[in-house]
């Protein structure tokens, strides 16, 4: 499958695919996504960026308005919109900030790990973590995540993250700019359908998001059984096949809306469906 690349961002799929953006994590860059996208290249149209303070945006200082920015190019570089558009922990709070500006732009939004508000009850963890891997010493940081991933996961999923190295400083700085911002009032401003997605041993993401998402329409929600914070390197295939099951759903909600037909609500719940939680 031919990648095209371009600064900061990688292109990859049929041209007459479904547009489908990926949206990395803190300290990672858009290599944290190969996984799933040699899982779904074949039918979806992807693209991967780096976000401001990551990767090849290093030096760009993280804000929540430039990372939406960044999105902006995304899109347009993918084919334009609408897209499926999928973020990962940073990547779900920056991917709802660009769907609640662009809601039409946005087919269907995908929530990874992103489901406790920055600056609500979870807050204390989330500046905790800020504060750790911004103040660590970074070689030695840099040393126990490749430990880790390389202990963990097979080399075709730790290798290119490795490769594209660890951007903590950034992370930090980008997690710090989430505290300061209302998500739940952007996933209401959004309206759109919305698919969460978290591991089962995430508890902090998996717990909080019963109250995160309460009121928010048109949420279905999933957990992976065995999965952490890191879903879709713990369950690539689990990952792959949920969003390739959501799309499945926008595309035949809108085959409806262009015959004329009513949507109804099972199209688009509300509450999670009976055997939404089902582990795979």
């Amino acid at each position: 499958m031919d990648r095209e690349v371009e600064a900061g961002c990688d292109v990859i799929g049929p041209p007459d695919g479904p547009h489908l953006v990926l949206v990395h994590g803190s300290r990672t860059t858009r290599a944290s996504w190969q996984a799933v996208t040699d899982r779904l290249a074949g039918s979806f149209r992807i693209a991967t960026p780096d976000l401001p303070g990551h990767g090849a945006l290093a030096d760009v200082p993280f804000t929540l308005e430039g990372a939406t920015d960044v999105l902006e190019a995304t899109i347009e570089a993918v084919g334009g919109p609408p897209v499926l558009l999928v973020g990962l922990s940073l990547g779900g709070y920056v991917a709802a900030a660009y769907a609640a500006s662009h809601p039409e732009r946005v087919r269907g939004l995908v929530l990874a790990g992103s489901t406790a508000e920055p600056g609500g009850s979870a807050a204390a963890v989330f500046r905790l973590y800020a504060w750790a891997i911004g103040s660590a010493p970074q070689r030695p940081l840099d040393a126990l995540n490749t430990w880790f991933l390389r202990r963990r996961y097979a080399p075709e999923i730790a290798e290119p993250i490795i490769a594209a190295g660890y951007w903590s400083r950034g992370g930090a700085a980008a997690i710090r700019a989430l505290g300061r911002e209302s998500f739940r009032d952007r996933l209401l401003a959004y309206g759109g359908p919305i698919l969460a997605i978290n591991g089962e041993l995430d508890l902090v993401f998996r717990i909080g998001a019963r109250s995160f998402l309460r009121g928010v329409p048109n949420v279905t929600r999933r957990t992976l059984s065995r999965a952490s914070h890191l879903s879709p390197l713990d369950r690539p295939d689990a990952f792959a096949e949920a969003i390739r099951r959501f799309e499945a759903r926008l595309a035949s909600r809108a085959a409806r809306l262009a015959v004329g037909g009513r949507v109804v609500s099972s199209d688009v719940p509300t509450r999670p469906p009976k055997g939404a939680h089902a582990r795979p």
